[in-house]
């Protein structure tokens, strides 16, 4: 394997290729999900009869199409159909509930939904017929799976698009320009609202081909078991592993147990993830003694792993990828190298790409020295085009020279490298995913037996961070922490629901009336730690 691989060639649209893949090799597989595998030349295929569809459908440039589904050949289907029409795609998490939906749904009105009807004992139709009704912009129903009331089934939306002609097909897609908006991905900031970052077929397409060079896999076979309104399944995944032709392997959801399965039986090369899948997935009885001779590359982001995790995953032979970046950068940022030892794996996220302008300046725009800890900043038509929907917060993610405003805190090393050291919000990452504590205190406080809230981060060694919830009961009422959690699970995806509850009589408050959250914070990892120390003492 060579140490470094030629970027793929940029295209125009992210769509281009899959044509580009079927005419070059139409027997390779493009996907694979269980027993079924499309070919590049059947994905083209597919992808074509799906945008005539949506066109059909009264689809046009920058119209929204919104699919609530699971990795799986359909999601990837639309996802390259709507964005090659001009349309914007976005995905929305089966992990949500109806009040998360009803938000970004009234967020980006799209005109087209595609959603699932049941998954692992949940039934959608309900909230999908909420959605209908509430919210009239959203004029065709897709049904992927099952039957749903008012819903047109998914083989029937397709054939619907026999009587658009390719002469108004090719016209369609001749008129997305590389800098129009491809997809939407939810992110939430300071406000705990979710905020959509609108991404460009040129950032997909740039930034995904530096990405796949930076990963040194040729042709990559990836397995792909996030979800798909993230970042990490629709870009860093899907995108990289399309653009240099490869095979995306679909999982319906992480399985520590099936994921070394589908790597020995599909011959997986490309593995990526966050460290608390790794770390699952090498605790299950037998995992290093499986084939995993087939992986080249093993990619994490999202937090740091472990030294110890990492020790244990050198003994497979493939390459460690440790990087960084945002959602609203597109791709990733910054990549270790091939020679990466330990130290620099551990406790780095790596240098940036040649082609991606990097800064660390100080709070006011000083660019920092070596070791000096500042906000890392990037520049570059590869960043969001901005928020959908929020011209403020667009603003506020740029400077006034157009570096865009990571909002995480980092250092040079001496090596090149970067550190990261912490992060300008009170946003933690559990298991990968962001959570925003506002989000979350908003929930709980409108329980009715809570006065006050407040939810913070604290270390936990399997999800790098986990929230607990601090609550102030409303004078005269009872509440129990199981009682908070049975109402948080009930409102918010899983992710996002405290793993403690604590309900106390008083909480640490400012002089402006304001939980004192950082010292709350300390007081927290305090206890942590002794509770760590009595433990070892045991």
């Amino acid at each position: 394997m060579p140490d470094r691989l030629e970027a793929a060639p940029v295209l125009t649209r992210i769509t281009d290729y899959a044509h580009h893949y079927a005419r070059l090799a139409p027997d390779r597989e493009a996907v694979v999900c269980g027993a079924r595998r499309l070919t590049y030349a059947q994905l083209s295929a597919e992808v074509e009869k799906c945008a005539r569809a949506l066109l059909a459908a009264g689809v046009g440039k920058g119209d929204r199409v919104a699919m609530l589904a699971l990795p799986s050949p359909e999601f990837f289907v639309v996802f390259l159909a709507a964005t090659g029409i001009g349309a914007i795609w976005l995905g929305l998490s089966p992990r949500y509930h109806i009040d998360e939906y009803r938000y970004l749904v009234g967020d980006a009105s799209p005109k087209v939904i595609f959603s699932l009807a049941t998954f692992e004992g949940r039934d959608y139709r309900v909230d999908l017929a909420t959605l209908r009704r509430e919210y009239p912009g959203v004029e065709t129903l897709v049904a992927v799976d099952e039957s749903i009331e008012g819903a047109i089934s998914y083989a029937d939306f397709l054939n619907s698009g026999e009587r658009i002609s390719s002469a108004r097909y090719l016209e369609a897609a001749a008129a997305v320009d590389r800098l129009d908006p491809a997809l939407i991905v939810y992110t939430s900031g300071s406000t705990g609202k979710p905020k959509g970052a609108m991404l460009s077929h040129y950032g997909l397409c740039f930034g995904n081909a530096i990405q796949g060079r930076e990963f040194g896999v040729d042709v990559p076979r990836a397995v792909c078991p996030f979800p798909i309104n993230h970042v990490a399944c629709v870009g860093d995944t899907c995108c990289t592993t399309l653009i240099r032709g490869g095979t995306l392997i679909f999982m319906a959801r992480f399985d520590p147990v099936e994921v070394a399965n589908v790597i020995e039986r599909e011959r997986v090369n490309l593995w990526i993830g966050v460290p608390t899948m790794f770390i699952l997935a090498a605790d299950q009885p037998g995992f290093f003694q499986r084939d995993l001779t087939c992986l080249q590359t093993i990619v994490w982001g999202g937090a740091a792993m472990p030294r110890d995790q990492i020790l244990r995953f050198q003994q497979i032979g493939a390459r460690l990828v440790t990087l960084y970046g945002l959602t609203e950068s597109t791709s990733d940022m910054t990549f270790t190298t091939p020679d990466a030892d330990l130290e620099v794996l551990a406790d780095s996220v790596g240098r940036p790409a040649p082609e991606y302008p990097c800064r660390i300046v100080t709070a006011e725009g000083r660019e920092c020295g070596v070791g000096e800890p500042g906000e890392i900043q990037f520049k570059g038509e590869f960043n969001m085009l901005g928020y959908y929907n929020k011209p403020e917060a667009t603003r506020d993610a740029f400077t006034a020279d157009g570096w865009l405003r990571s909002g995480d805190i980092g250092y040079w090393r001496a090596d090149g490298n970067i550190t990261l050291v912490g992060r300008m919000s009170e946003m933690f990452k559990s298991g990968g995913f962001n959570v925003y504590p506002r989000e979350i205190e908003d929930v709980i406080v409108a329980h009715p037996a809570v006065a006050l809230a407040a939810v913070i981060g604290v270390p936990d060694p399997l999800y790098q961070e986990v929230g607990e919830a601090y609550v102030l009961a409303t004078p005269g009422v009872s509440v129990t922490a199981d009682e908070l959690a049975a109402y948080c699970k009930e409102r918010l995806a899983n992710y996002k629901v405290p793993k403690r509850f604590f309900v106390r009589n008083e909480l640490p408050m400012l002089p402006v009336g304001k939980i004192d959250k950082p010292l709350l914070k300390r007081q927290a990892i305090a206890a942590l730690s002794s509770d760590t120390d009595a433990k070892g003492a045991r």
